[in-house]
């Protein structure tokens, strides 16, 4: 018995093919009662069955073992369940006989409002308040609905029966084949599934409208949600509709289920999760309001519903054979998403928006404390932390960095051979790149086990001398600490055209290039860009010569969005590890005062956010200066796209616009704020006034937010009003995210308060947690007061490491990180302790940023000159 505790994964002498589950969900007193029959492949020797089961009650006499060819039955002398290990443990008198058999067990357990398992989420329906019954089982909670072997390496059949009230509805995987009504209670059969793994096992039973569509080869595809808002379900519905016919192309394989459903749950701790057939989603992210939802809720959906529906093929259909392999199945879905969504609605650009997920894959890939995109998992408590933006981000950049190399086409035909190879079973990262390797020729497994096995990635520097570029690579730290890391670097660079494309793998540190064919021309248009359209993962440092060019191209408007998004990523970092003095970092910033490409903005929006903050702990008298300078910057799109959309305007200037104001109300710009003030009272007054419609509504309630103070609550309790008032998600969210930029402190510490009240879904509390630099130490004053219910009510899922990033990263001093190691002395929890980890690290870097600006000479002339400078 002793042996099977603390282990990693299950034994392997016993193999389940198929579960027969029935469950019998009691909403009222939030409680299940289920029985299952497994059919179980004894493979060895073994007088023990061991499985998964965590939180249900086991009934010692329903647990038997009938062996398929003796008409014997086995009885366990023990039944124990480990709960530490979440086993239970089954320990028979005998040895059980090979071949296969049925364990039949009778269980119990809790609807829990933990959002993992199964659970329950509340909803209102006519004014009274109700219980609806779902699960989520990934990454190890099918174990707390049923037992069962719940490693994604365990594929079997389910066959499902739920007994459910008479007038609810409940859905599965597979179509329902037979529904008997009893009085008050109905027996639900659904189809045998396909094999699969436990995690993509789904249920859910309440009261929903529905909107209904098929592909052209006929499989039926819904979207269900709250009764009264089935028209919200349209644009999601239209776009999975779409995204199958796509995806069956690409992948070279059908669909392979009858149904696809997609589900809105109001309480939903993830954004959403594909299990097989029924994908389940927060409502922000399915549905779409069209008087009331904001163009980037609707770009939201789509990526979304585009990235579920590649793990139908991708995770689903070709699953991971352990958790180590997760980014394969996330990186992959990230990537793919794009391309879909890129091929229904072209004209969002969304390739130059993928740099956002490249961008924050190299963020916390530059910390010490970062993991290898395949990371060792050795317990489940472990495998919450590393759903992050290494498996997702990360992956997905190294899997674009991949498919540019080896050409769209070779990519495609490589990886439709990988599916079929391996569908209905289990694969690792190795197998994806022998396919990649077989289909292209080239040597991908030594190429990317550079990216997927170390943490990490480099920086590569380059120099311009005697018609030669010299380039070296080493890796990069946000800290400024040098790491010993070696890449193969699939380098691209163009020298003063994009028609003069170079590409070669640098493969040792250091590599020189002649380019005197086509850089004879030293004068100022001869820029050299490197890492052309940002494909690679990795940052560039130009020497000054190279980078004076580059902003002369920046200020001409020859390089592309992606090129001007690289350039001003990579400065930024390179600053922060105190590479790049802060002066050249606001020299480039100028450069790009007018800007107008939707990503290039928003990244140096928020860029201008995180240089003010750390700016303001170093060197707090320069603020009304550098602050007067982020407003020149966004004077130029502002008047530009101004309050008012204009007729048949992009999808991306309707983006832009919200953000630009929102930025020019967090500056303090006067004009910006009064003219919000004058808008929001106007949506007081009308809810439906064209005034304020969902794209600027953030930028107003931030804006009405910066003048609210303790004696002047006003704006405040208009924001809550409305907020009570929605039924929308998108509209309460925009709400929550916009309350914690006041500046007054005793707000601050209501608005978290209200954050943990059960108005607030405890999925949505920590979009209050971005609060402003003032709030900083009363978030944290809070955070301590409240630890032992933010324990309790998250500490079982992944959402709690968003409260210890979001309150401890944001500060900038040494005595800090002293003062939060101490407070975790005794109270670090497995879950957090990576996320604490790279959030003491985020501060230490912070802390010696404000260091080196303090020592940075002629700062304050160089600011006042950029803020006044007449253009």
């Amino acid at each position: 018995m002793e042996n099977f505790k603390g282990q990693p994964r299950l034994p392997k002498f016993a193999e389940p093919k198929r579960y027969d589950l029935q469950l019998k969900p009691d909403l009222s007193a939030c409680k299940f009662a289920g029985s299952i029959s497994i059919d179980v492949d004894i493979v060895a020797e073994t007088r023990f069955i061991v499985l998964n089961a965590a939180e249900l009650s086991i009934n010692p006499g329903s647990v038997s073992f009938s062996p398929r060819n003796s008409s014997k039955v086995f009885d366990p002398k023990k039944v124990e369940l480990v709960e530490e290990d979440e086993i239970l443990v089954l320990d028979f008198a005998e040895a059980l006989p090979l071949g296969l058999g049925v364990l039949a067990i009778g269980f119990e357990g809790i609807l829990n409002d933990r959002m993992k398992g199964f659970y329950r989420s509340t909803y209102e329906h006519n004014g009274e308040k109700k219980n609806m019954a779902v699960t989520q089982f990934e990454p190890a909670d099918a174990r707390r609905s049923f037992p069962c072997w719940d490693e994604p390496s365990f594929k079997a059949t389910f066959k499902i029966t739920l007994d459910v009230p008479s007038e609810l509805v409940a859905l599965s995987n597979m179509p329902v084949i037979e529904e008997k009504v009893n009085g008050p209670l109905k027996t639900v059969s659904y189809q045998e599934s396909p094999i699969m793994s436990t995690y993509l096992v789904a249920y859910v039973v309440g009261l929903f409208d529905y909107v209904e569509d098929h592909t052209s080869d006929g499989i039926k595809v819904r979207v269900y949600c709250q009764v009264g808002k089935a028209n919200q379900g349209e644009f999601a519905l239209k776009v999975a509709v779409r995204t199958l016919e796509l995806y069956k192309d690409y992948f070279a394989v059908p669909y392979p289920l009858p149904k696809l459903d997609m589900i809105a749950i109001p309480d939903f701790a993830a954004g959403a999760m594909e299990n097989y057939g029924l994908v389940t989603y927060r409502e922000t992210a399915l549905l779409y309001d069209e008087q009331h939802s904001a163009a980037a809720n609707k770009q939201r959906v789509a990526t979304v519903v585009a990235h579920e529906l590649a793990h139908q093929w991708f995770g689903n259909l070709v699953t991971m054979e352990w958790w180590t392999h997760l980014w394969l199945n996330e990186g992959f879905a990230t990537w793919v998403s794009y391309l879909a969504t890129d091929s229904i609605f072209p004209e969002w650009r969304i390739w130059t928006q993928f740099l956002d997920e490249l961008t924050d894959g190299l963020r916390l890939d530059g910390l010490a404390e970062s993991h290898p995109i395949e990371v060792e998992i050795n317990h489940a408590a472990e495998i919450d932390e590393i759903f992050d933006a290494i498996s997702y981000r990360k992956g997905a950049s190294v899997i674009r960095m991949l498919q540019s190399y080896l050409g769209a086409e070779c990519f495609q035909r490589s990886l439709a051979s990988y599916i079929k190879k391996h569908a209905y079973s289990n694969a690792k990262t190795e197998d994806l790149w022998a396919a990649l390797e077989e289909g292209s020729g080239e040597p991908v497994t030594k190429l990317m086990n550079t990216w997927t096995k170390q943490k990490g990635y480099p920086v590569v520097s380059v120099k311009f001398k005697d018609q030669k570029l010299e380039f070296e690579q080493s890796q990069f730290f946000s800290s400024g600490w040098l790491g010993d890391g070696q890449w193969i670097v699939p380098i691209t660079f163009c020298c003063g055209s994009y028609d003069k494309k170079k590409s070669f793998l640098l493969q040792t540190k250091s590599e020189n290039y002649d380019v005197k064919e086509f850089a004879s021309d030293t004068n100022k248009s001869a820029w050299i860009k490197l890492n052309v359209d940002q494909t690679g993962f990795y940052r560039v440092k130009y020497d000054e010569e190279l980078a004076a060019r580059l902003r002369y191209a920046i200020e001409n408007k020859y390089l592309t969005p992606t090129d001007r998004f690289g350039i001003l990523d990579d400065s930024f970092a390179l600053c922060m590890a105190r590479q790049l003095p802060l002066t050249s970092l606001l020299t480039l910033m100028g450069a790009y005062r007018e800007e107008l490409d939707y990503t290039v903005l928003s990244n140096l929006i928020s860029i201008t956010y995180k240089v003010g903050r750390i700016a303001a702990d170093a060197r707090p008298e320069l603020m009304d200066n550098i602050n007067q300078f982020f407003i020149n910057i966004f004077q130029y799109s502002a008047e530009k796209l101004g309050w008012d959309a204009t007729q048949g305007e992009s999808h991306l200037d309707s983006m832009l616009r919200g953000e630009i104001l929102t930025a020019l109300a967090m500056l303090g710009h006067k004009e910006t704020l009064s003219e919000a003030s004058r808008r929001f009272d106007a949506f007081l007054k009308d809810r439906n006034t064209p005034l304020l419609p969902p794209d600027t509504r953030k930028a107003a309630y931030v804006a009405v937010m910066q003048t609210v103070t303790s004696s002047n609550r006003a704006g405040f309790e208009s924001l809550l009003k409305i907020y009570r008032e929605t039924d929308l998600s998108q509209e309460k969210i925009r709400i929550l995210g916009s309350l914690p930029s006041c500046p007054d402190q005793g707000i601050i510490r209501e608005i978290l308060k209200f954050s943990l009240s059960p108005e607030v879904r405890s999925q949505d509390a920590m979009y209050a947690l971005a609060v402003s630099k003032e709030g900083r130490e009363v978030a944290w004053t809070w955070f301590k007061e409240n630890w032992d219910l933010i324990l309790k009510t998250y500490g079982s899922g992944f959402l709690i490491t968003r409260f210890v990033s979001a309150v401890v990263s944001p500060f900038a001093s040494f005595e800090k990180v002293k003062e939060v190691e101490e407070f975790f002395a005794n109270r670090s929890i497995p879950s957090i302790a990576r996320t604490l980890k790279q959030s003491l690290e985020r501060v230490n870097i912070n802390a010696n940023w404000v260091k080196s600006i303090q020592a940075e000479e002629n700062l304050g002339e160089a600011i006042q000159e950029l803020a006044y400078r007449k253009y």
